[in-house]
């Protein structure tokens, strides 16, 4: 591994300790149907999104609700001092990654067989301040120019 290739990685490690996140890992449901409900939470005050999601009728929302109660725990164990009312805090980022695909066989007439293909996925949130989601964006469109 090249020397900037490891400067980079300990980059974003670093700044990985000061981001406050959950992640849920091989979540039985299909990454399309977790992208909605992750996409409806994404930018979104905290405790909006706690509403949203619990009165959503996805099953989804469920596990993502469970997830953004998660990294709103990270966050209060980093900040002891601080209370959570006094904050305010947004959904920066709320990411699905396709998982392992689990393969299986449905028998068919006249002895041929049909494969279904059993999705799961990989859920992350991180959470912040809006000050820092605006810097973020920021950052993004810079990149994007150059």
């Amino acid at each position: 591994m090249g020397a900037r290739k490891r400067n980079r990685a300990e980059q974003l490690k670093e700044a990985r300790k000061s981001q406050y996140f959950a992640v849920l890992r091989n979540c039985p449901t299909s990454p399309r149907k977790m992208r909605l409900v992750a996409d409806l939470i994404q930018g979104v005050e905290v405790n909006k999104a706690l509403d949203m999601l619990r009165f959503s009728k996805k099953e989804a929302a469920s596990k993502v609700e469970k997830l953004l109660l998660s990294a709103i725990a990270n966050w209060q164990a980093k900040n002891e001092g601080l209370r959570i009312e006094d904050t305010t805090l947004v959904v920066k980022e709320a990411k699905v990654d396709v998982s392992k695909t689990l393969k299986r066989i449905q028998p068919a007439p006249q002895g041929r067989a049909h494969r279904i293909k059993k999705r799961s996925n990989h859920v992350t949130i991180v959470i912040g301040s809006p000050v820092e989601v605006e810097e973020q964006v920021q950052e993004q469109v810079t990149e994007n120019q150059a």
